[in-house]
């Protein structure tokens, strides 16, 4: 680091994305990104929109929040469009969390959750997940701290119920309870309409999986009007042209195609099932998912092993070095084809081990 870089952000441990190697070409399943393509209106869109890039953007995002609010069944006073979901869950650990109003979230979860708590100098609690890598929604119960839970839960991929989420919001009156859904749409059950009854809630959701538009960077937040003002303030008082002028329409366009995008969520969970089977009879353990990726964990390779096995054949998969799971493999759920080579792949991994 350079000598002008400030004493408070020295020791801030970045957030570590997942790599993106150009030595080969890879089937990619270690950043959770679609394995389908934006549809043709969608491109479309944003050709068309690429033409006007002398102009600034529109900071409020007026016809992508009004559909939005539409095919939600929401006021449009109750959204915000961000630059990715990062962006949103930036502006609420800056706009509602310090040191009087600490956080909670659990040990394993979203890497960015403590590196923006560090980052804005929140204090907060990591909260461990049970032994069988789930949250314990009682473990959230009037605790009286803002509260950050991915639903579901990342890397794990489990989820909790409605009805448990809502338990922690109801006991947490005084405190914001944020809901991160980025995942929701491959079998979780989004809290979006508790935001009409709750005015302690905030749930952030992304384009980046479902939609096809990891590279577009958009993202959402829904809460109550006073909520999302909240965090307006902090949007004009950084970035306020923060979606282009490409991602917002394509963003609409992908609202309109609704119906194409949800198919292929169905089809990554055929793809999920048939991978999660496949690795359970090699032996592996695998965690119950309701994301576009599942959990695994071999008996007779380690996590770290098959990463560094399955990378030198030309496959990606996300390791991570925390102690409790570092024997546990994420694997984002391609196209059929992907999961077939990746499961051949594995068990030639096996038989080698094996001899």
């Amino acid at each position: 680091m350079s000598r002008f870089f400030t004493d408070r952000l020295k020791s801030l441990e970045a957030y570590v994305p997942g790599e993106q190697p150009k030595d080969m070409k890879y089937i990619k399943l270690n950043t959770n990104e679609s394995p389908f393509p934006p549809s043709p209106s969608v491109i479309e869109a944003a050709r068309e929109e690429a033409g006007r890039l002398q102009l600034y953007s529109d900071p409020e995002c007026t016809p992508l929040v009004a559909k939005f609010a539409e095919l939600y069944g929401i006021d449009k006073e109750s959204v915000i469009m961000t630059n990715g979901s990062d962006e949103v869950l930036n502006f609420a650990f800056m706009a509602f969390s310090d040191e009087k109003r600490p956080l909670a979230f659990p040990d394993i979860t979203y890497g960015f959750y403590p590196v923006f708590a560090r980052l804005n100098r929140i204090p907060y609690e990591e909260i461990p997940l049970k032994e069988d890598f789930t949250v314990d929604y009682r473990d959230y119960v009037g605790i009286n701290k803002n509260i950050v839970i991915a639903n579901p839960n990342a890397p794990t991929g489990m989820a909790l119920s409605l009805d448990e989420i809502e338990e922690i919001i109801k006991s947490n009156p005084d405190n914001l309870v944020l809901i991160d859904e980025a995942y929701v749409d491959f079998g979780g059950e989004s809290a979006i309409l508790l935001t009409k009854k709750y005015r302690n809630l905030l749930v952030t959701g992304t384009f980046s999986k479902s939609r096809s538009l990891a590279g577009a960077r958009l993202g959402f937040g829904i809460a109550s009007p006073e909520i999302i003002r909240d965090l307006n303030t902090i949007k004009y008082s950084t970035n306020p042209y923060n979606v282009n002028r490409m991602t917002m329409m394509a963003g609409y366009s992908a609202l309109v195609d609704n119906e194409y995008y949800m198919n292929n969520c169905k089809t990554v969970i055929e793809n999920r099932e048939y991978t999660a089977k496949e690795l359970e009879r090699l032996g592996f353990t695998v965690l119950p998912s309701k994301t576009n990726f599942v959990f695994a964990k071999s008996p007779d390779v380690g996590g770290e092993e098959l990463y560094l096995k399955l990378k030198a054949r030309g496959i990606l998969v996300r390791h991570f070095k925390n102690a409790r799971i570092k024997d546990f493999n994420r694997i984002t759920i391609g196209t059929k084809s992907d999961m077939q080579s990746f499961i051949s792949n594995v068990e030639e991994i096996l038989k080698e081990k094996s001899k």
